[in-house]
């Protein structure tokens, strides 16, 4: 059965993601270009969606993989990730990210021309910081590339044998509510020992923390789906259980020392990480498991929003940076600009335009006009 719920929690923290991107725009955090005033009282908040927002996509997208399994070969799996995701990372890097980079390299004196000008002769020059060649919010493709390529034979291996002692064990931790945080401890491991000394690029080179945490936070996607009779009615029964161990972990983080031991500070991130994890999916089962016309859209253009989103985003932010406004009237603008524009070019370009969907990662849509056709074939054939 659909599990519709994936379906709007897909939707909704893609949704927050470009929230967040507005965010870095005004916090004194690093990003692209920034506001001519910064607000440090941000800094929470987006603090807080960063402890579960990027490890719940790749949590949907482990799920998504055992589904999309169920259904091929290996072989068939790998070929259909490949389009899915190189085909319009390689788009978006000649084509959405290079404004973004020139955007910066204008509001930072680094460029003086025009946009054409500045792809033709600069922006497949040299590896972003120090050159142009990125693919910036992007980095998400392939790593769930990688991940889903590596982990192709121990995910065959587990959807022929799904009675396998590994499963049975899970089967246990899940379906206890204090057990199924016992799941951390490899995530604790990575935060401890890796976190430290390799910072977060997504580059890939040298960005070992980032693999090796979300590796594996990918891997329990698909094994939650493996045992999801278990699993759904853990997160969903507790889920105010999960919650409030969010907020006291959430709460101490901001009250930890700096001179506190990195013992401590990894066990309460990683724990208050996988809290607000299960509350996410627990909340998300109990009231988002249900089926709509506006879901079924929203699911389709949700992949081309995630394309587009920050490019739109950081030109509407040049235009607006060094305006005398307040924060609620850039953000705003900024939120409401990027939406609308993402959607004009969705709806009548990339949903109607049958060249464009494969490279933002949509199936081709068949036309009436070659539906009949091939049925035609088909009677043909069997004829």
């Amino acid at each position: 059965m659909r599990r519709y719920d994936l379906d709007w929690l897909r939707v909704l923290v893609f949704a927050l993601l470009i929230f967040y991107h507005v965010g870095m725009f005004f916090v004194p955090w690093g990003f692209h270009i920034k506001n001519n005033h910064l607000y440090s009282e941000l800094v929470y908040p987006m603090w807080f969606l960063n402890q579960w927002r990027l490890p719940v996509l790749f949590i949907i997208s482990g799920m998504g993989t055992y589904y999309a399994l169920q259904k091929r070969t290996s072989k068939q799996f790998a070929w259909e990730r490949i389009k899915r995701l190189l085909i319009p990372l390689m788009f978006g890097m000649l084509f959405i990210i290079p404004p973004q980079v020139y955007i910066e390299r204008i509001a930072k004196q680094q460029f003086d021309g025009n946009y054409l000008n500045f792809w033709i002769n600069e922006a497949f020059i040299g590896v972003y910081p120090e050159g142009n060649i990125s693919w910036h919010h992007l980095w998400f493709l392939p790593y769930l590339l990688i991940f889903s390529l590596v982990l192709i034979p121990l995910f065959s291996y587990l959807k022929k044998n799904p009675d396998t002692k590994m499963i049975s064990i899970l089967r246990k931790l899940v379906a206890n509510p204090l057990t199924i945080y016992t799941l951390t401890a490899p995530l604790l491991i990575t935060e401890y020992l890796l976190n430290p000394y390799f910072p977060v690029n997504h580059a890939l080179v040298g960005d070992y923390y980032t693999i090796a945490h979300y590796i594996i936070i990918f891997l329990y996607g698909f094994l939650f789906i493996t045992v999801q009779e278990q699993f759904w009615a853990t997160v969903k029964r507790f889920r105010i259980h999960n919650l409030i161990i969010g907020v006291v972990c959430f709460s101490t983080l901001i009250l930890i020392p700096e001179s506190a031991p990195g013992a401590i500070g990894s066990l309460v991130s990683v724990v208050n990480a996988w809290s607000w994890i299960l509350t996410v999916f627990g909340f998300s089962a109990r009231y988002l498991h249900v089926n709509s016309g506006l879901l079924k859209y929203c699911n389709k253009a949700v992949y081309p929003f995630y394309i587009l989103h920050q490019t739109v985003m950081l030109i509407l932010a040049y235009f607006v940076m060094d305006k005398d406004w307040g924060f609620i009237s850039k953000a705003t603008l900024m939120v409401m600009g990027t939406f609308a524009a993402s959607w004009i070019i969705y709806e009548f370009i990339i949903r109607r335009i049958v060249f464009f969907q494969p490279l933002f990662g949509l199936k081709r849509t068949i036309s009436e006009s070659e539906r009949s056709d091939k049925k035609v074939n088909e009677v043909n054939l069997a004829e």
